[in-house]
């Protein structure tokens, strides 16, 4: 498997106006910030975007964006797979904002949503804790649920992939809304 083609922050920055940007986060990370211009559509939704994405693509070039630069990769790859070539944007938002560079956000948007990131940190340190505590106040066996959770960072941290933010993605404070998602592609149809 090959890595996707990488911008540099600085290097995307000059040439934001002849790309087609997309955000893989998801709505509510979107919400928190974002490349300006950037069109969201969430890495699980990649799929129903296809068309649209490969249409964009012919238009001109595609750069593909997230919070670190992880999902991007996941989402150019999975692109690649289906004949359409984009780039990646090299340490995400997180990186083009340490730059000094601005990030929009959604009109009415007053309060940030946590990052998919930050999220899989507080559920898989609740369950550490609880796998400990229930372990010493209940039974041992509930110790299993934090050893479970070590085996999951660890194949996360592998594979480059995460089932706990895959699973995080589908509460609905993380999903986009269908009209969302018909208005973002509409969008896309447009540029």
């Amino acid at each position: 498997m090959t890595t996707p083609d990488a911008l540099q922050p600085r290097q995307a920055r000059t040439r934001l106006d002849e790309l087609t940007v997309i955000d893989v986060r998801t709505p509510g990370e979107y919400a928190g910030g974002h490349i300006p211009g950037a069109l969201n559509i969430p890495l699980d939704q990649l799929d129903r975007a296809m068309p649209e994405i490969r249409d964009a693509a012919r238009r001109g070039e595609v750069l593909v964006v997230c919070a670190s630069g992880a999902r991007s990769e996941n989402a150019c790859r999975m692109l690649a797979e289906n004949g359409i070539h984009t780039a990646t944007l090299a340490g995400g938002t997180g990186a083009w904002a340490a730059q000094g560079h601005d990030l929009d956000r959604p009109e009415g948007s007053t309060k940030a949503a946590w990052g998919m990131e930050r999220q899989v940190r507080l559920v898989a340190g609740s369950v550490v804790l609880a796998g400990l505590a229930l372990g010493e106040f209940v039974h041992p066996a509930f110790r299993l649920l934090s050893a479970g959770v070590a085996g999951g960072l660890v194949f996360s941290a592998v594979t480059n992939t995460c089932g706990m933010a895959a699973m995080l993605a589908k509460l609905p404070h993380n999903r986009p809304r269908k009209a969302d998602l018909d208005a973002t592609l509409a969008r896309l149809r447009a540029t």
